[in-house]
């Protein structure tokens, strides 16, 4: 998958070593530390970068979810329980990232 951002290309031409032992890291807990199938695993990420408040990992959350055979439907399900936890202003924020991406990136 191409980079989304920019900084992170940055980061891996300034960073190179500390950009692969991240990566290493995040690919050893998403893909073999525990039972929860792909797509879920994505909306898992979609929520918490949402509740978080991180714009880029959550575009980018959204982007890797999509290509892993997530709905629009289902990542939309995912931001609007954002609602009755961390309040509607969350949402919107979610929300707004999610609808400048348009649908399908």
């Amino acid at each position: 998958m191409k980079d989304i951002h920019e900084t992170l290309t940055i980061l891996k031409k300034d960073f190179p070593k500390v950009y692969e032992i991240h990566e290493a890291l995040g690919k050893e807990i998403h893909e073999k530390s525990g039972p929860i199938p792909e797509k879920t695993r994505w909306l898992i990420k979609i929520a918490m970068s949402a509740a978080a408040g991180h714009r880029l990992s959550l575009e980018t959350h959204v982007a890797k979810g999509r290509q892993a055979g997530l709905t629009e439907e289902e990542i939309k399900h995912a931001l609007l329980l954002l609602v009755p936890t961390t309040g509607f202003p969350s949402f919107m924020e979610a929300y707004s990232v999610y609808l400048t991406m348009g649908s399908g990136g």
